[in-house]
């Protein structure tokens, strides 16, 4: 079996820096001296705020014109869960009742009090938002997702807590002060007393205890949670594939309790045999499997799809395709199969399309006639390009 290489067109605004190196500035430094040990804070410097991922006025846009409904919100004070009742209402689309709708009035009047608007799974539906993760958790290997905390002047959302994942909290507007105490495992210390400015970022290791306020102005920030995949995850991933086969099927001996000797003799055989099919299992393989599980199984990228289905007849040959923003195309060989990770999804190609994808996952922009040396006929050619356009993963030119 072999692998293609991760390629990816990921556009995250500010300049060319990736997600990770937006947040902590130095990515190598962060991964050896930071990264699940300690919490740290890192200032703005050279690169840029946050604020094209959220801005107060996306926040009032969100909650004033969207209709936003429960649970992609909610709000807090004073480390409180406000009850919903008090700033949603009901009301009908078509013939069906709706609830838990947002009232943009009742909610500015609670924030005017000093509540927290939480907007929830940003990463699934906020473009900005959504671009980022993307880029973020691809570099990590690990899933993200990212919630909002817009606080008004003075205020406190959350009490003392710790969250049970690693989180990145980026500053994108106004200022808090946050309390940090040690993180799990770290040495004694302190707690931290950071005044944090938009484009700072803070890196929270698991089961770290915190708490912010803000400061003279409204301030929002976005949690960026990462659900760190652990050794144990893939441990107990590989011992239920050991344990699979159909002596391992059936329950325990009925009336064990009073012949625990012979129960112990049988899950002794049981242990042996499955220590066996362990030690017997290809580490590349899972490996692979586990790769092509997660990247094909990430948040859609797909704005603008309806729009390329509906010209992706004009595409011929001359043609100039353009990879989406944010875009994956991994590509795994089995056999005589071709296996496209698009990051949402996996696509099942004939392995003599290999050199034309591989073309494709390396290019910003391409012609169709440019795919002329892999595919030398020019319908299979149109076959090829206008499927990945269905599929999200190149953009036509439109405006030709």
């Amino acid at each position: 079996m072999t692998s293609g290489i991760a390629q990816t067109a990921v556009s995250i605004s500010r300049g060319t820096f990736g997600a990770l190196e937006r947040c902590v500035g130095h990515p190598e430094r962060f991964l050896h001296d930071v990264w699940s040990v300690r919490a740290a804070v890192h200032d703005a410097a050279a690169r840029g705020g946050f604020d094209d991922l959220l801005s107060l006025d996306d926040v009032d846009r969100i909650l004033t014109t969207t209709s936003l409904r429960t649970p992609s919100f909610r709000l807090v004070r004073a480390g409180e869960q406000i009850p919903e009742a008090a700033y949603t209402r009901s009301g009908r689309t078509g013939s069906k009742p709706v609830s838990g709708m947002a009232d943009p009035a009742r909610i500015a009047e609670l924030f005017d009090g000093g509540a927290t608007i939480v907007l929830q799974g940003l990463h699934r539906n906020w473009e900005p938002v959504a671009g980022f993760c993307r880029a973020l958790e691809i570099e990590l290997g690990h899933p993200c997702q990212v919630n909002a905390y817009v606080t008004p002047p003075g205020s406190q959302g959350l009490a003392l807590h710790a969250d049970p994942h690693d989180v990145f909290v980026l500053q994108a507007f106004g200022r808090k002060r946050w309390e940090i105490h040690a993180a799990p495992g770290e040495s004694e210390r302190d707690p931290i007393d950071a005044d944090v400015g938009p484009g700072d970022c803070i890196y929270l290791p698991a089961g770290t205890p915190h708490a912010a306020s803000a400061g003279s102005a409204t301030s929002g920030h976005l949690t960026v949670g990462v659900h760190v995949v652990g050794w144990r995850d893939v441990l107990g991933d590989a011992w239920r594939r050991a344990v699979d086969g159909p002596e391992f099927d059936g329950s325990i001996p009925v009336g064990w309790t009073g012949d625990p000797a012979g129960f112990a003799q049988r899950l002794q055989v049981r242990l042996e045999h499955g220590l066996a099919a362990l030690a017997a299992l290809d580490a590349d393989e899972l490996v692979d499997e586990r790769a092509q599980r997660f990247l094909s199984t990430r948040a859609p990228l797909l704005r603008g799809v309806l729009l390329q289905h509906s010209t992706v007849g004009d595409i011929d040959d001359a043609t100039v395709l353009t990879r989406r923003a944010g875009s994956l195309c991994e590509l795994r060989v089995a056999g005589e199969s071709l296996t496209v990770l698009l990051g949402d999804r996996r696509l099942e190609m004939p392995r003599w399309l290999e050199p034309a994808m591989r073309l494709i996952a390396s290019s910003e922009r391409i012609a169709v006639q440019d795919l002329a040396p892999t595919v030398p006929d020019a319908a299979a050619r149109l076959v090829l390009v206008r499927r990945l356009v269905r599929e999200g993963l190149l953009l036509g030119d439109l405006d030709r």
